[in-house]
């Protein structure tokens, strides 16, 4: 289903947990003749892989955040859409779109990830969102800081709404914060047409 204005929903303080797909981007720099995430990859469209991914993770709701005139054929049946017409402006207003409407849904946490890294698996999107000892918790893959990223709602208030870097800036200034999660997988982004062939097998 699509939403509408995410303000017309009256939360409920449920503690469910939504997953956020950050899928509005504007693939500047894969040079292809289509958008990145409409990219076939695999026999599939790259958007698609992530989306499943998530999708399989068992979360309350999904939620994904898109341009407004993205045709979203990848998609499947069930999720939330929510179209940004400020996509343009930096990945930290989808994630600010994102936030508004879990909030208005009445979830307690958003565990986000990104529509062009295919490789992040089921496994760590639940093993994020199962990681409740802290405000956030973010997946680590060779002890690299990737996505997903949890953000309870306690956070939401804190994540910057303008530029490019989402919630980083708060997992890097309150390190108290934050759980690291181990996951499996790889958090590779498909940027550029020359990423798309090198992961095609």
């Amino acid at each position: 289903m699509s939403a509408g204005d995410p303000s017309e929903v009256p939360p409920e303080g449920l503690g469910t947990t939504a997953g956020l797909l950050l899928a509005a981007g504007g693939g500047r720099r894969f040079q292809g003749r289509e958008h990145k995430l409409d990219a076939v990859l695999n026999g599939r469209p790259v958007a698609s892989w992530a989306y499943e991914a998530v999708a399989a993770a068992g979360f309350d709701e999904l939620i994904v955040v898109a341009r407004p005139d993205d045709p979203l054929d990848w998609l499947g049946a069930g999720c939330t859409i929510v179209r940004n017409p400020r996509w343009a402006e930096g990945q930290a207003t989808s994630l600010a779109l994102g936030l508004a409407t879990a909030r208005a849904h009445g979830h307690g946490a958003v565990v986000v990830g990104l529509a062009d890294q295919p490789f992040v698996t089921t496994e760590a999107w639940r093993l994020v969102g199962a990681a409740t000892a802290t405000p956030i918790a973010v997946a680590t893959y060779g002890g690299d800081r990737r996505n997903p990223v949890r953000l309870a709602a306690e956070v939401w208030d804190r994540v910057p709404s303008e530029g490019d870097e989402g919630a980083r800036p708060l997992l890097r200034t309150e390190p108290e914060l934050v759980t690291e999660v181990a996951c499996p997988g790889d958090p590779a982004d498909i940027d550029t047409v020359e990423d798309l062939r090198r992961w095609s097998s």
